[in-house]
């Protein structure tokens, strides 16, 4: 077992919060607080979801109503980092837009089989994906027209559309977006192992296997995320997702 699970797996996992937290506050990075929140929460909803799982998976109505929560829970979180009033729930659009096509396809394939045991996971990290794709992207373009307002306004008096105006400033602020995908698939067994690949070895699965996975994971991850950030740049384009 690569982790057990005993007290001292918790003595330590709590060591690394404290820690993480005291060098927010030192650097007065001013995350301190929401690290302590996201490391409880991620202990509790983790320790639900593994007394949930093997419940989930055997029968339709479960999986299927897990998967909608994994979406709501994405599409609430990417909207309400990106801004804070109600157009935040047009983050659902690149998030579905990114993983819904690629899991059909895989179930279309074959590659994916139709069980909840590797459907949760492969969806999962879709989302995890598109959700973080779908932030940064919705953040550093609504971040670059406040700062550069005044481009903005100077494209749309030379002619141009507002949609078009907004593009031409949002667009390679956003793109940056996409970065932590391709410098993982790209030092990907240079610099890390990452999980699917780990996971599959300990599995018992031959190291051909486990890479062919990790492969997967990582070119389907830059396709939902690719078009996620697009989507959401168009959304703040034409103005349907923006600040007050």
């Amino acid at each position: 077992m690569l982790l057990p699970v005993t007290p001292t797996l918790g003595v330590v996992l709590a060591v690394l919060l404290v820690f993480a937290v005291a060098v927010a506050g030192w650097a007065s990075l001013g995350r301190g607080r929401e690290i302590a929140v996201a490391g409880l929460r991620a202990a509790v909803q983790l320790a639900a979801v593994s007394l949930l799982i093997g419940w989930v998976v055997r029968s339709l109505g479960p999986l299927l109503g897990f998967l909608a929560l994994m979406f709501a829970v994405a599409v609430r979180t990417a909207g309400r980092r990106i801004t804070p009033n109600r157009t935040w729930w047009w983050a659902a659009l690149p998030i579905a837009a990114g993983v819904v096509p690629v899991v059909v396809a895989l179930l279309l394939t074959g590659l994916l089989p139709p069980r909840g045991i590797a459907l949760i996971p492969v969806t999962g990290i879709l989302i995890g994906g598109a959700l973080t794709a779908t932030v940064l992207g919705g953040r550093r373009a609504l971040d670059e027209l406040g700062a550069r307002r005044g481009e903005v306004e100077a494209g749309m008096a030379l002619g141009l559309l507002d949609r078009d105006a907004r593009l031409e400033i949002a667009r390679p602020a956003a793109s940056d977006a996409l970065l932590p995908g391709l410098d993982q698939t790209r030092t990907v067994g240079l610099v890390t192992l990452p999980g699917a690949f780990v996971g599959m070895l300990l599995g018992g699965a031959s190291p051909v296997q486990a890479g062919a996975v990790q492969l997967f994971v990582l070119v389907a991850l830059m396709a939902v995320q690719a078009v996620a950030v697009a989507l959401v740049l168009e959304l703040v384009a034409r103005g349907l997702l923006h600040r007050d």
